[in-house]
This record gives C-alpha cells, structure tokens and sequence, in this order.
C-alpha cells in the first residue's frame, strides 16, 4: 500500500501495487473502508451495495474496472484501476474555469455513455460531480472514468427512493422533497454540464440550507457571458435536463440523441428503461387516449423522431417492421447484468411483457413511446400540440357525452367528474375541446380527480 490519493465520505483510496496473481507487479487504486465507521447495518448494507454494483457492471465503458474486493478485522477494500489523469474538477480549473463547446461534448459524451448503462441496469449513481469523474491518463484526449459508486443504489422504472444523499450544489429538487429516481442523475449531468460551458455554478450559496433553496426555488442564469455567445442548442441541452419537473428532463439515451451532441459525436444509443414505461401506459389507456397520442406523434420533425427511431430499432423488428411487447424483453435480456436482477426492472420488464397487446408498427410505437411531459418541456410544445389537436379533429374526434367519457377513462359517474369534465367537451358539437384533448394525453386517474 502506497500513498493516500484521495479521500471520500466513508475512506480513502491509496495506490497499491499487486503482489501475485493476473496483476501482478501493476499498479492499482484501494478504497479502504474502516468497519469503525459502519457502525449501523445500513453502513455494512451501503458497502456491501456498491461491492455489488462495481462487480456487475464491471467491463463497462467509461466505469472505473473493479478488480477486488477483501476484508480483515479493521477495514474493507476495494480494488479497482488506478487512474493518473486526475480528476475532471481539476481539469475545469486547469482551463481557466470553462470547456470549449466541442471539448464539453466530448466530456458529456463519456459521462452519458456510462450514466445510460447505469440507468438500463437500474442503477443510479445519486452523487455525479466533477471530483467523481477521473481520467485514465495525463493525456488531452484520455479516456473518462465515473467512480465512487458508495452513494448509488437500485431502482426500477416505476420506484421512487426518499433518502437525501449526494453534494449540495448538484443534488435535483426532486431528492430534497424525498421522492425520485434515475432522473436526479441527469439534473447532476445538467450542472455539470453548466460548469463546463460558463466556468460557474448554476446554484450558489453561502450555506448548505442556501443552495437547497436556491435549487428547490432559483432559476439558472443563461444572460450572462458566455451564454448569448453560446450555440442555441447548448442551451437547449442545459435548460432540458435543469427542469425542476423531473418529468420534462431527458434521459441519458435522450441526451446522446440531442442534435448538439449528435452533430459531432455519433455514440452509441443504449436501450432506455422509460420506453417499457411509456409502453405499458398507452398499451393499459383508452382507445381516445391512444388516438390522441397517435396524432401527437405525427407532429414530431424528423430530429425529434432520430431517438424513437433508434429505440425501435434496438426491439429489432421483424421483417414486416413490427414488434411485439416480448421485444421488449429480449432487447433487455441481451444488456441484463446482475445488477438488473437486484434492481428487478428485468420483473417490470416481465409483467409488461407479458400483456395481452397486438404487433406495433414504428407509427404506433412512436406514439406509445413518446412522453407528453417532456414535450410540453419544449420551446415549440403549443405548436405541437396545437397541430396534434388539428390532426385529431379531423381523424379521431367524435361527439361524446359525459357519461361516455368517465366511463372510457375508468371514472365513476359521480358529481365531482362530471364538474370536471364538462370543460372537456365543446358545447358546439359535444366533440372533446383542446382543454379535453390536453388532459386526455397526460392519462388520467380517479385518484387525480378526487383532488380536483
């Protein structure tokens, strides 16, 4: 065991070089743990969940290689590659504060490379920072590593987690009100990536209290240099993952589609958790919802459409160009690691699967895939959407009573609904009104209409 290289909230890690075995000779990084400060069983738990984590994903691009993991009476370690470039906050400061555009693509491109591998897997690293990001070597061009798995856990696509974790200034709204999943990751990569272009934080403080409430309540500054000078897409991809709607935000497979990323960089598109979430929503809705959303997908221009594309294309469509639900699954299976079954997705994956559905061309896929929420995020959402309700008007819209509509969205016919829904429908020709129309897409439950 060598000198000590850094220092994290439960160890250090010092450079060690291997006595025998397939290392021997070579260098490493030791992550050592001492058991005086696992003092609870959620501490144990916590070291034991990232041992299981690195070991899973191991041999991931971007990922820091796992090598070991031992223990003695006194402390656990956890041997991984030795990374010499240093981290990616030194490299920031280094340059004077700020990135290039093309060089910050080529950073963000590594970190959503590995965060959407994560994300398939159902793990969320829930502290992305600068300092988590090391290089493999000294080199401009070398290659980038996420580390420090201690803070990550597992989820699946319809859980939500409630404990605080993370660092201050790029924790999401969402963790500080208890309630989130894999989309606090992509808030991290939205400051981070905020850093990299301006040099400064998105949210600042004096106090750790005052950056919560700046992040629960401010709103990020893009009218100061070097923001107007910047492309209109950077700022696009910033604004689109710092919403505070978690909802709205792109995903990390999202992201890598954006048209400022794909300009220069052509990675690869992983499979994404939120299609299997998004299908099994429209599969379970009423046939006016599903015609509503066909007729949103129809508004999507042809960059808007490349991600969807990508996805269906990843189902691996028969030759006729269909998929079935089973699809879904077995694209899954081909990326499954161990960590998918401790995150059981592969169990949400089954049981959407396993509905009862017709083949989907990529027209219906398109509109079973597509999320409302994140359109309504964009700039251009009223022209969407005003379209969409032109194309339904004229294809699916059909005079409909009351009566009718409660009962094709599985609502009693009590006094609140009807209160409700009497905005839904136009009194001209009793067809559904934009209002109706706007609702309709989002789904709706008995549960939301017993708050109205």
């Amino acid at each position: 065991m060598g000198e000590v290289v850094g220092r994290g909230h439960f160890g250090y890690t010092c450079v060690a070089k291997s006595k025998k075995g397939d290392l021997k000779g070579e260098e490493a990084a030791v992550k050592v743990i001492p058991k005086a400060k696992m003092t609870t069983a959620i501490g144990i738990e916590d070291v034991r969940r990232e041992v299981r984590i690195l070991r899973s994903l191991a041999g991931a691009p971007h990922l820091v290689q796992f090598h070991d993991a031992y223990e003695d009476d006194e402390n656990v370690y956890i041997v991984m590659e030795l990374c010499k470039g240093g981290e990616l906050l030194d490299r920031i400061l280094s340059r004077g504060g700020k990135y290039s555009e093309e060089d910050a693509k080529a950073v963000l491109v590594q970190i959503l490379s590995v965060v959407s591998y994560c994300h398939l897997q159902g793990v969320v690293h829930r502290d992305l920072k600068p300092e988590n990001f090391l290089f493999g070597l000294k080199d401009d061009d070398s290659t980038l590593k996420a580390i420090d798995f201690g803070l990550s856990d597992f989820v699946k696509p319809d859980e939500r987690l409630n404990d605080i974790v993370g660092s201050a200034y790029y924790v999401a709204p969402e963790v500080l009100t208890r309630s989130y999943g894999t989309e606090a990751d992509m808030w991290s990569i939205g400051v981070i990536t905020y850093i990299l272009l301006c040099g400064s934080r998105p949210f600042w403080a004096r106090t750790e209290s005052g950056i919560f409430r700046a992040v629960l309540k401010a709103e990020p500054s893009f009218e100061e240099e070097p923001w107007p000078s910047l492309s209109a897409e950077a700022r696009d991809f910033v604004k689109r993952l710092l919403n505070k709607d978690y909802r709205k935000r792109m995903t990390a497979a999202q992201a890598l589609c954006h048209p400022w990323v794909r300009e220069s960089h052509q990675a690869k598109i992983p499979l994404d958790n939120i299609i299997c979430k998004s299908i099994r929503a429209y599969v379970c809705s009423s046939s006016l919802r599903k015609s509503a959303l066909r007729a949103l997908a129809k508004t999507l221009t042809t960059t808007q459409q490349l991600y969807l594309q990508e996805q269906f294309k990843l189902l691996e469509p028969n030759k006729n160009g269909y998929i079935s639900l089973q699809n879904l699954k077995t694209a899954l299976m081909k990326n499954s690691t161990e960590a998918m079954k401790d995150s059981r997705v592969v169990d949400f994956v089954n049981v959407v699967s396993s509905l009862q559905y017709r083949k989907l061309d990529f027209d219906e896929f398109a509109a079973a895939a597509i999320s409302v929420y994140q359109m309504e995020g964009l700039e251009t959402w009223e022209h969407h959407a005003r379209t969409a309700f032109d194309i339904f008007d004229q294809d699916g819209n059909r005079p409909i009573m009351i009566e009718e509509l409660a009962s094709e969205l599985g609502l009693s016919t009590s006094v609140p609904v009807h209160v409700v829904l009497k905005d839904w429908i136009r009194h001209s020709d009793g067809k559904l009104s934009f209002l109706g129309f706007l609702k309709l897409l989002h789904g709706v439950s008995s549960r939301g209409f017993s708050k109205a």
